[in-house]
C-alpha cells in the first residue's frame, strides 16, 4: 500500500509550491518517517532560494535527499524531526532527526535518522544539524581553558556556536552583532554581547559566522598577535575582499575555513553519525531554544520563504510546524 505526503520545492529561484508525493513502501531497513517539525536555515537554505549556488559548487552542495538540481525545480533542505511510523522494531514510534527536505512523510534507510535523546523536545532536535556544525568548527578550533574569544554573527551557527563554548571553563565568550535585539539571546545563552565596533580586541579565537565581508575584516581586527580566526561563513557565488596588507603578515594571524560537510582531521576517529548523536545530546540545554524565533504552519512556506530571503522576516531558526 502506498503512502501520499506533500513536499515543499523552489520551482524557480525566488518561488517555492508544494507538490503532492506518492512514496513508496518502506523496504527491509528502512522506515516510514511522519514529520513534526522542520526548520529554515537562514543561511545556506536561503542561498538556495535566491539561486546563488554557484555552477562550480552544485554537486557540493547538494543536501543527503535532495530531489532535482539547482538553480531549480529543486526540494532542498536539512533539518527535519518525526516520529517512525513503520520500520524496524527498536526504531517504530520513536522520535528521529534526519537530514532531509520540508515533507510530510518520507521513506529512508534506517541507518539516515538519528533516534532524539528523552529530554529533549522534537521541536528543538530540529537545530541538531545547526549544532552539528557548531560542533564540527570546535573541533576545528580547539579552544583552551581560558582563552579570549568573540563570536562574529549572531545567526543560527553563531549563536550555536556562542551556546556551546558558554559551557568551556574559564573562557570569556563575546557574541558579536550589528543587531542589537541579539543582546536578549546572548544572556540567555550566558555570553556577552557587543555592536562590531565594542566588540573587545585581544582574542586568542575569533570564530566568524556573519556572512559578511565586514565581520570577516572585524574578525582579523579583534585578534591578539599570532590569533586564529575559524571562518563558518558560506558566501555563495559573492566575492569577499581582505585588507591583507595591513597586520596580517606581521602580526602572524592565520584564517582558517570549517564547514560541516567533513568531520574534522582534529576528530578523524569520530563518525558523521558519532558528531551528529553529540550534537543532539547537547541539545538536552533548554537555552537552546532561543535560537528558535520564528514559526509557520507547514501549507505557509510559500508565503514565508522569501521573507526569510529577503529578510523581511526576521528569524534564527525558522521552525515549520506540520501538525497543529
Amino acid at each position: 500500500m502506498s503512502h501520499s505526503a506533500r513536499a515543499f520545492w523552489l520551482s524557480s529561484p525566488g518561488h517555492g509550491e508544494i507538490r503532492d508525493v506518492v512514496l513508496p513502501e518502506p523496504g527491509d531497513g528502512e522506515v516510514l518517517v511522519r514529520t513534526l517539525w522542520s526548520g529554515v536555515s537562514r543561511g545556506t537554505e536561503t542561498l538556495v532560494f535566491r539561486g546563488q549556488v554557484p555552477r562550480s559548487q552544485w554537486d557540493v552542495m547538494r543536501a543527503p535527499f535532495q530531489d532535482g538540481d539547482f538553480p531549480g525545480p529543486v526540494k532542498y533542505g536539512y533539518l527535519n524531526v518525526g516520529i517512525v511510523e513503520e520500520g524496524p522494531a527498536g526504531l517504530t514510534g520513536r522520535a528521529v532527526f534526519c537530514l532531509y527536505p520540508h515533507q510530510t512523510r518520507y521513506v529512508v534507510p534506517a541507518s539516515a535518522v538519528t533516534p532524539v535523546p528523552d529530554g529533549v523536545p522534537a521541536e528543538r532536535a530540529v537545530l541538531a544539524g545547526t549544532v552539528e556544525t557548531a560542533v564540527n568548527a570546535l573541533w576545528d578550533a580547539a579552544p583552551l581553558v581560558g582563552d579570549r574569544i568573540a563570536v562574529v554573527g549572531g545567526g543560527m551557527i553563531g549563536c550555536s556556536v556562542a551556546a556551546l563554548l558558554a559551557r568551556f571553563p574559564g573562557v570569556r565568550v563575546q557574541l558579536v552583532d550589528a543587531d542589537p535585539a541579539r543582546a536578549r539571546i546572548a544572556a540567555v545563552l550566558g555570553v556577552e554581547f557587543a555592536a562590531p565596533q565594542d566588540a573587545r580586541d585581544g582574542c586568542d579565537l575569533v570564530v566568524h559566522a556573519s556572512a559578511t565581508e565586514q565581520g570577516l575584516a572585524r574578525s582579523l581586527e579583534l585578534l591578539r598577535a599570532e590569533g586564529t580566526v575559524i571562518d563558518l561563513s558560506w558566501y555563495g557565488d559573492r566575492r569577499i575582499a581582505l585588507p591583507l596588507g595591513e597586520g596580517f603578515h606581521s602580526r602572524r594571524l592565520t584564517l582558517r575555513s570549517s564547514q560541516v560537510g567533513t568531520v574534522s582531521p582534529a576528530r578523524a576517529n569520530r563518525s558523521y553519525a558519532d558528531r551528529l548523536a553529540l550534537a543532539l545530546e547537547l541539545l538536552a540545554d533548554p537555552a537552546l531554544d532561543a535560537l528558535a524565533t520564528g514559526e509557520s504552519r507547514f501549507e505557509e512556506l510559500p508565503a514565508v520563504m522569501p521573507g526569510l530571503a529577503s529578510g523581511d522576516i526576521a528569524a534564527l531558526c525558522h521552525r515549520i510546524r506540520y501538525e497543529d
